[in-house]
């Protein structure tokens, strides 16, 4: 019985992880690519036209940074909104396993719109994000982790 037990629970474990791979909703810590340091924890939910939109849930501190509280530089209709709420990726499809394309994301800080794309790891726990202006060659990238 305790076999058939842990057969059970080796199962589930592997069927769920399957699922957390192809999958990026949830929340997520962004990493800041040059400190190192998270930034904030997002929730990315599907809607139902099927696009992928995130909004930060939490802002982190960090050493030696006051964040903002509003996104004042930003264009409209993200003028003077609080950031804790704000949806910074919108649009965002699935393009094949593991890939999602045609998202605009808000850097709240310099408040500029950039176009994105993002590939999901296989194990489902970090994706890259790709932040750019024209061709994904002139852009950064970002690694955000799946926050458990």
């Amino acid at each position: 019985m305790k076999k058939l037990k842990l057969i059970s629970a080796l199962m589930l474990s592997s069927f769920s992880s399957l699922l957390w791979a192809n999958d990026i909703t949830g929340l997520w810590r962004n990493i800041d690519d040059k400190t190192g340091s998270s930034k904030a924890i997002l929730e990315i939910r599907q809607e139902s036209n099927g696009a992928y939109i995130a909004k930060i849930v939490k802002v982190t501190p960090r050493p030696g940074y006051t964040p903002k509280e509003t996104c004042v530089d930003c264009p409209p209709p993200y003028t003077n909104k609080p950031i804790l709420g704000l949806d910074i990726l919108t649009g965002l499809k699935a393009n094949g396993e593991n890939t999602y394309v045609g998202g605009k994301i808000l850097d709240p800080l310099s408040g500029k719109i950039y176009s994105t794309k993002v590939k999901l790891s296989p194990n489902g726990k970090r994706i890259t994000l790709r932040g750019y202006v024209g061709v994904s060659a002139l852009g950064r990238s970002q690694t955000w982790i799946r926050h458990e």
